[in-house]
């Protein structure tokens, strides 16, 4: 998506990173504020407001935040929040890789979709500081309307308040970067070097309502063609990986095949060794340390299987900084 040029525009240009978000602190309180502002999201969660105000308010923020709060609790870095600061170390990488590329008059800043730092207060910084063309780039592989496309609504909103300040252009979706696939194997080869290969490598996504596909949500055959690509990269035949789909929420039918469900059945079948990737984030969060590190393994383990490991997302890779670096230098925007 691109917004018109500012008449006589003429300044810097920047990088916003946009990630998910996170509550500040490991604490009811804290995620009370954080799933209020991340659930009243209608890209979220699509029912009807009023009916979603009483579910919401009455039930879900009585109950949910303690139980998110103990959670966080066993992720949580000394730095704060994993996904927080993951994403503030990849800008501040970033940056100086830009720089010795040639690039480094870019400004790149950061923020999250939920919580702070919020878009608003980035895009407010970046204004301030000359930038006249804004390169958005969420930090999600895979475009969905409930992520990217919420992300992009902080931006126009912000546009729409400033509407002569900058030029806003996005990075809607890399799934099929060719440096995005070759870092994920990249990650995926040194875990093997050091523990050999498993029976059966899962990948899993976050999983999307069901009904959010047939609407014609692209995020759908965007995750399996990360996963065929990368499976390409690694050199899998069909029988040695799975992709799966996590982090169900409500009774309505999601995305399957289930993560959870795929691994206690690959146990209960026989299956003693298994290693989990989850290409959908590039950093780690409580849906991969607390979900698929701690929950599906203890599910996996009580299944029958006897040896679960997790390969981190990218993180601060070199692999993953100077994909991202191409990315944004391959962008007639940038």
């Amino acid at each position: 998506m691109t917004q018109p040029v500012p008449p006589g525009a003429s300044g810097k240009s920047a990088v916003l990173l946009i990630n998910l978000g996170t509550p500040e602190a490991p604490t009811a309180p804290a995620l009370r504020r954080y799933l209020k502002q991340f659930l009243w999201d209608p890209r979220v969660v699509e029912l009807p407001r009023a009916l979603w105000w009483l579910v919401l308010n009455l039930i879900i923020l009585n109950t949910r935040p303690k139980q998110s709060a103990e959670k966080y609790a066993k992720i949580w870095m000394p730095e704060g929040s994993p996904l927080k600061v993951h994403t503030e170390r990849q800008a501040k990488l970033l940056r100086g890789y830009l720089g010795q590329s040639g690039r480094g008059s870019i400004a790149i800043e950061w923020a999250m979709r939920y919580g702070e730092p919020s878009v608003a207060s980035a895009l407010d910084r970046l204004k301030s500081a000359g930038c006249s063309r804004i390169l958005i780039v969420p930090l999600y592989p895979q475009y969905s309307v409930s992520t990217t496309a919420s992300a992009m609504d902080a931006v126009n909103e912000w546009h729409r308040l400033n509407p002569r300040a900058v030029k806003i252009d996005t990075v809607e979706s890399f799934h099929d970067n060719a440096g995005y696939i070759s870092a994920l194997a990249a990650s995926i080869n040194a875990h093997w070097m050091d523990y050999g290969r498993p029976e059966k490598l899962v990948m899993s996504f976050h999983g999307l309502p069901k009904v959010s596909i047939e609407r014609g949500d692209p995020y759908y055959g965007q995750c399996l063609e990360s996963g065929r690509l990368l499976a390409a990269e690694l050199g899998l035949g069909e029988s040695d990986y799975a992709i799966t789909f996590q982090s169900r929420f409500g009774p309505a039918e999601w995305l399957q095949p289930y993560t959870q469900a795929t691994l206690e059945s690959l146990a209960r079948d026989g299956a003693r060794r298994v290693d989990v990737v989850c290409p959908g984030f590039v950093s780690d969060c409580l849906e991969t340390l607390e979900e698929i590190a701690m929950e599906c393994k203890e599910a996996f383990i009580a299944s029958g299987g006897t040896e679960f490991r997790y390969i981190p997302c990218l993180n601060e890779r070199h692999e993953w900084i100077e994909a991202l670096s191409g990315l944004i230098r391959d962008h007639p925007a940038a």
